[in-house]
């Protein structure tokens, strides 16, 4: 009997993807006439807290989410983001509503 895969046959293995893109598993899109490294964030890999830039909510421990970076920035310049904000950043208004409840920090 052959040894079980994890991986459909003809799919990259993860090593192999993570050496195309230079970093493990992130990829670059364009966002407002802009290049963005964008790379998603295994739950169990995040280690703290993070203010989503698009609903200004935080991103508990454990959660994953996608980490963004414009392309000639720095990597002090990333920005922990939910996946869903940064599926909808083109659908969001330019300031962030916040409830009145909300914490402003």
């Amino acid at each position: 009997m052959s040894p079980r895969r994890n991986h459909p046959h003809g799919a990259q293995r993860p090593a192999e993807r993570s050496q195309e893109s230079g970093v493990g598993g992130a990829g670059t899109e364009e966002w407002q006439g802009e290049e963005w490294v964008v790379r998603p964030i295994a739950g169990a890999a995040s280690a703290k807290h993070y203010r989503c830039p698009g609903c200004d909510q935080e991103i508990p421990p454990g959660v994953g989410h996608v980490v963004a970076w414009r392309e000639y920035d720095g990597l002090d310049d990333r920005r922990h983001w939910h996946r869903a904000c940064w599926n909808a950043k083109d659908r969001r208004t330019s300031k962030v509503q916040r409830s009145r409840n909300a914490p402003r920090y």
